[in-house]
């Protein structure tokens, strides 16, 4: 299969950024996007509501259903869920890419900011994919893609942020544990994260400002990526931690530079990425920069 044509996929965080990409991307295919997200009123510092995504992604060619979810509320999830399945006929594919994100050590994170990232990220997760797994296991071809990192117990990525690698790993955790629970159901559960930063607005007020966003990726890399797994046979590919260009290098992809913010700009490392079993594909290393995010 190499279209998401007709396909119905289900999307947290979808009002703009990463998920937005990757539903443009498959509304490009002629998909259905269910875009479950919060953002109903413009936000003061970020752009994009679920109404504008809407309106981008029936203009790439797929047909849309804003939804306003917080995937806190399992009430709201629930009928979110039923409300795709009563437009579309059922739900193909479940994206858990909704996250929040504290960059903060123990001392400097309150508990309501801890609280918020394990409800949003680990339990969000969790709840999203229940909900529409008994919909997946009726698909032809289900997937369950979440935008998190593979699973390294190392203390260097936990010591400055314990909060968010705990809130973060517990969706990779959805990841590993579904994928075998879900294997002879036919339902691909599969993770994927970037090697660098991508640049969204969200990056670019959280995380640093213009000199990150220059370091950063454009998020057609994750698109593009996200495309060519979901557009993979479901019940052989599965339980996977993919890091986007090692992945896209394995299938045939050579040009990096076009997702490139600035070509003149190295590249920051993102966290999580692994030393080993990820490498970077030819010529990629000698464009990193030397510190990571925030270093």
């Amino acid at each position: 299969m190499t279209t998401l044509k007709g396909k119905t996929l289900f999307i947290t965080g979808a009002s703009r950024g990463i998920g937005l990409a990757i539903a443009k991307r498959a509304a490009a295919d002629g998909a259905n996007i269910a875009i479950a997200a919060k953002t109903a009123e413009p936000h003061k510092h970020l752009p994009g509501t679920i109404y504008t995504a809407a309106e981008e992604i029936e203009a790439a060619g797929g047909k849309a259903l804003p939804l306003i979810v917080d995937i806190r509320s399992e009430e709201l999830v629930d009928e979110a869920v039923a409300k795709t399945v009563e437009a579309f006929g059922g739900i193909d594919i479940c994206i858990n890419n909704a996250s929040a994100i504290s960059l903060t050590g123990t001392l400097d994170t309150p508990v309501k900011r801890w609280d918020l990232m394990h409800q949003i990220n680990a339990r969000g997760t969790f709840l999203v994919t229940q909900k529409c797994l008994p919909h997946l296991k009726r698909a032809a071809n289900p997937h369950m893609l979440t935008l998190s990192p593979p699973l390294d117990m190392r203390p260097k990525w936990f010591a400055p942020h314990v909060a968010y690698t705990m809130a973060k790993y517990g969706m990779s955790l959805c990841v590993l544990g579904m994928a075998e629970e879900f294997r002879s159901a036919g339902v691909a559960c599969n993770a994927l994260w970037p090697r660098t930063p991508i640049a969204t607005a969200a990056v670019e007020f959280a995380l640093g400002g213009d000199a990150m966003v220059k370091g950063s990726r454009t998020v057609d890399i994750l698109s593009d990526a996200a495309h060519m797994i979901l557009t993979k046979p479901s019940r052989e590919f599965t339980g996977n931690f993919v890091i986007d260009d090692t992945f896209l290098h394995a299938h045939g992809v050579t040009d990096f530079e076009r997702y490139r913010v600035d070509p003149s700009r190295k590249l920051f490392p993102d966290f999580f990425v692994p030393e080993e079993g990820y490498p970077a594909p030819p010529g990629v290393a000698d464009t990193l920069h030397s510190d990571m995010i925030g270093g």
